[in-house]
């Protein structure tokens, strides 16, 4: 398998509370929610870089299309990471993700492998790493 993701679906209680704090909060780019004619169609598309986009899906939606039972999330399942350029740029991004209603897991530190990072959570539990790597900077 090569693989080709080309996009990452996140699944939320509220949509327009998860839209809001994605598009007015954070500053993505989206056309907004699209598909409400279709009863489990409504959907948001970030897109994030080219040939990678961010899905806003119901999670009741989720369970409809495929047909799994709907359960409790777990912030533990997966994590997002977002890449920075430089330590101060994580405390930036952090302090924008919390003033956008985001709650801060964990603060930004030094790492034990020689980066800096910090956790936050969205408003539907998704958690996101802000993360400096020197080893990635070109």
């Amino acid at each position: 398998m090569n693989p080709q993701i080309t996009v990452i679906t996140l699944g939320v209680d509220d949509l327009e509370k998860s839209l809001s704090f994605y598009r007015e909060g954070l500053g993505f780019e989206t056309e907004g929610i699209i598909g409400k004619e279709f009863e489990f169609g409504a959907v948001v598309f970030i897109q994030l870089q080219a040939g990678l986009r961010l899905a806003l899906w119901p999670r009741k939606s989720i369970a409809n299309d495929t047909g799994l039972k709907l359960s409790s999330p777990s912030a533990t399942e997966m994590t997002l990471g977002h890449n920075v350029s430089t330590k101060h740029e994580v405390d930036l991004v952090l302090a924008k993700a919390e003033s956008a209603g985001a709650v801060i897991v964990k603060q930004a530190h030094d790492t034990f492998w020689g980066g800096y990072s910090g956790y936050f959570q969205d408003p539907d539990g998704h958690l996101w790493e802000v993360v400096f790597n020197p080893q990635w900077v070109e």
